[in-house]
């Protein structure tokens, strides 16, 4: 079977929003390392492998909002698709204390086999989703673990992050912070940039309209609590966008 580096749902649907989940998929192809990162199955399937919930929640919203999902097929370990192509962190070889065994040596050649079959691939297809019509809405759907290795529990159920351009972001923090009782990161847990990320380069080189949120992950571990938050979030998400527009 030929490995496939994405998935995607709901191609023809009409409406604005492309969701992405950037991180949806711990899956390791055979071609890295004979499919084995060197990694026990527990550091696999915690958050430093992929973003636990956020496929689920993805697909979902695509339903509600109307729009095409795509869901990497390769973990976040195996090479990063929320990162430029020239950033140092687009090959993990240590994430929240933990070594990773099949990166620590890899090189050159390595990353570009990892950039051809997975990155590449993503990033391709994404693009032609975001070109379906002339005033596409990026929506990033990522998660978050409540407590990074030493450091402190993270209060935030939600966060929702940008860049410069803050037009829908400032829309739905606003929202949430009126029509919800949610502990609101603005730009928590982590600052909503980086240079040649997703975001910057599907959204932001060409002037459209964006957000990304994080979801604390415990509380979208099952299948449940993803459709539940998809629900919560799609009527707010809307409201947002009609309150900026274009």
């Amino acid at each position: 079977m030929t490995y496939q580096p994405f998935f995607e749902f709901g191609a023809t649907r009409k409406s604005r929003w492309t969701v992405t989940s950037d991180h949806a998929a711990n899956t390791v192809p055979d071609f890295v390392n004979n499919g084995d990162l060197g990694l026990d199955p527990a550091d696999m399937s915690r958050h430093i492998a992929y973003d636990i919930g956020a496929a689920g929640v993805a697909q979902a919203l695509g339903e509600l909002l109307g729009g095409p999902v795509i869901c990497s097929n390769f973990s976040r370990l195996v090479i990063d698709p929320n990162r430029g192509s020239d950033d140092p962190t687009l090959l993990m070889k240590l994430y929240d204390g933990t070594i990773i065994p099949a990166n620590r040596h890899a090189g050159p050649d390595e990353l570009e086999q990892r950039m051809m079959a997975c990155y590449r691939p993503y990033h391709s297809a994404l693009d032609t989703l975001m070109k379906r019509c002339n005033d596409p809405v990026l929506l990033s759907i990522h998660s978050f673990t409540p407590q990074l290795k030493g450091r402190p529990w993270r209060p935030w159920e939600v966060g929702v992050l940008y860049a410069e351009d803050d037009r829908l972001a400032c829309a739905l923090i606003d929202i949430l912070h009126t029509d919800t009782d949610l502990t609101i990161g603005d730009n928590e847990p982590y600052r909503g940039y980086l240079p040649g990320d997703a975001v910057d380069t599907h959204a932001l080189k060409d002037g459209h309209l964006n957000v990304l949120i994080e979801l604390r992950n415990d509380l979208i571990e099952t299948e449940a609590d993803q459709k539940a938050w998809a629900s919560r979030l799609a009527p707010l998400l809307k409201k947002a966008l009609s309150h900026v527009g274009s």
